[in-house]
């Protein structure tokens, strides 16, 4: 190994290890390599005795304008995906949560969903001259997800709607070209490399009139934070299609509809709060009495199904659900961080699979929830009757 690639490894094994004495490189960092180590040091600390078993301890101390200078330090040396992590870690670890009630914390964060869910959490402490800011972080945040996730959400829920109202004489432009030259096959001519359609498949054109009515049942128990904020982008995103009757309830111990603030999800999360205890049968008692068309009705329940109400009555609330003929479809969560800590039992329960879901996934989920096919499944995280526990 050359000298370089000696010095390179020593480096990056210093800044690993913290300078404490024992980490055995030797090397000493200077200029922006030492800057870096002070970032990292400040959140992470440095036990200066390893061999006491004491916790170790961050740095920023409580000073507003030390935890500014930070957040602008980390995001000078730090990708943006690690700075928001290291900005939770900072949350988490030192209790930085009451500084996000000052304007210019929120200012100088990297905004992203979990910080969403923090300030959500506060918003009851949160003093007046912070709500308009952290209204602006949140509306941020919302707004790049809606971008990210609302055009195909729309084509993926539009193709599942739109299939199987299948017409003899379609319009060219209705003409559904894969379906028309599989029924034409027969009438393939090899001389001219051709198919003659005989019969011509295609699509139904769209309807003004509403085909599909979703429930979007959500649990705001602290737990579920980054799945109220993905619930409410995806309410408004389905709110916003003609053929979509949408209707988003989110509960604690208490149900609440925020159908009516659809229009702007900004409204819907600063409507939630945040922790509570959890009932779910109470939730499903009200969705159950708004579904007026159930052959036409996807419900879909966002919990980890820890269920503080009557367990019993729960499960016979979904099965009467299923029974009536709508759809019911459980996730663990709506995220990108994969299976909470979920009641198992309960989940096993159900009847029917339950499972975490990212927002990439959910509008497959959707698609086929409306089509009545198998849902698409990941591999990992699901629980139902045949899932491995």
């Amino acid at each position: 190994m050359t000298e370089d690639a000696t010095g390179e490894r020593l480096r990056r094994w210093r800044l690993v290890l913290g300078g404490d004495t024992a980490d055995g490189t030797g090397h000493t960092l200077s200029g922006q390599d030492a800057a870096i180590d002070g970032a990292l040091t400040a959140l992470y600390g440095r036990d200066d005795n390893p061999t006491a078993g004491r916790e170790r301890a961050g740095g920023l101390g409580a000073s507003a304008p030390s935890v500014a200078r930070w957040l602008g330090d980390i995001r000078t040396y730090f990708p943006t995906s690690v700075v928001q992590v290291m900005q939770r870690d900072a949350i988490d670890r030192l209790g930085l949560g009451t500084l996000l009630l000052e304007p210019e914390m929120l200012e100088a964060v990297e905004a992203d969903v979990h910080l969403v869910g923090t300030l959500l959490s506060l918003t009851k402490a949160m003093p007046e001259t912070t709500r308009e800011t952290a209204r602006e972080v949140v509306r941020k945040v919302v707004e790049d997800l809606e971008k990210r996730l609302a055009t195909r959400t729309r084509a993926t829920l539009t193709g599942a709607l739109d299939r199987g109202a299948r017409v003899r004489r379609p319009r060219h432009g209705d003409i559904d070209w894969n379906r028309t030259v599989a029924a034409n096959l027969r009438h393939y001519l090899p001389e001219h490399g051709t198919v003659v359609p005989e019969r011509l498949v295609g699509y139904g054109r769209a309807s003004r009139a509403v085909k599909k009515e979703v429930v979007l049942c959500v649990d705001q128990s602290g737990s579920m934070a980054s799945s109220v904020v993905y619930a409410s982008v995806f309410g408004a995103v389905l709110a916003s299609m003609r053929a979509v009757a949408t209707r988003l309830v989110v509960f604690d111990t208490e149900v609440v509809d925020l159908t009516e603030r659809l229009d702007d999800p900004v409204d819907v999360l600063f409507a939630t709060r945040l922790g509570g205890g959890t009932d779910i049968n109470r939730a499903l008692a009200y969705c159950q009495s708004r579904i007026t068309r159930p052959a036409d009705t996807v419900v879909v329940l966002i919990s980890d199904l820890y269920e503080g109400g009557i367990r019993d009555e729960m499960l016979k609330r979904v099965a009467a659900i299923k029974a009536s003929g709508a759809q019911f479809v459980s996730l663990l969560a709506l995220s990108d961080e994969g299976a909470p800590a979920y009641d198992r039992e309960h989940a096993a329960a159900l009847g029917a699979p339950a499972f975490a879901c990212t927002p990439d996934l959910f509008p497959e989920v959707m698609a086929a929830a409306i089509e009545k096919r198998p849902l698409p499944i990941p591999d990992a995280g699901a629980a139902g009757p045949d899932s491995p526990r």
